[in-house]
């Protein structure tokens, strides 16, 4: 099975899924969220590269993104550093496992991506390149941290909504922290 039959077979299912939307306000803009039967599936930001290829976003449907809403304003405000919330990740076996490791980074914390890699079980040496592209096509943003993750060498690297957007969130979580645990 190629890469291309894993997405195949995904958007096939998803034709059998509610699919709905909402916008919500932030401090980095207008945020779309997406969710399919239920479990966030988008966190999108505003002018992120990737927006125009989310597929359909469905239905407007304001009342069903209340928890998210909160979670993100409690995020914003500073009192949430983890979120509890359902989630329906949308990508390959391969693209699935790295943002399950991305959900292991901790708040106010950044990784490279050779640490990603071994977090996941793989060889740092050869497999940072694979893991930053599927960091890359995370589509639920802020809630599935791929804003945490950074160059070997502490720099700031490719975020589909903006290096800008990466900076505030990283300086968002580092907030009233000690700095000497972060490479940026």
């Amino acid at each position: 099975m190629t890469v291309q039959d894993d997405v195949t077979r995904d958007l096939e299912l998803l034709e059998e899924v509610r699919v709905v939307h909402t916008v919500v306000p932030s401090p980095l803009g207008p945020i779309t969220l997406v969710a399919h039967d239920g479990g966030l599936s988008a966190l999108l930001l505003p002018d992120s590269k990737y927006e125009a290829v989310q597929g359909p976003f469905g239905e407007r449907a304001d009342d069903e993104f209340e928890q998210v809403q909160t979670q993100l304003d409690e995020y914003f405000a500073g009192t949430r550093t983890q979120f509890d919330l359902p989630l329906h990740l949308i990508g390959t076996a391969f693209q699935r496992r790295v943002w399950e490791g991305l959900l292991r980074i901790p708040y106010g914390h950044t990784w490279s991506y050779g640490d990603l890699a071994a977090e996941i079980g793989l060889d740092p040496r050869t497999s940072s390149r694979a893991v930053g592209a599927a960091n890359g096509r995370n589509r639920i943003a802020i809630v599935v941290p791929c804003h945490r993750v950074i160059g070997a060498d502490g720099s700031l690297t490719g975020f589909a909504a903006g290096l800008d957007r990466k900076r505030f969130l990283l300086g968002h979580e580092a907030k009233g922290r000690p700095r000497e645990h972060l490479l940026f």
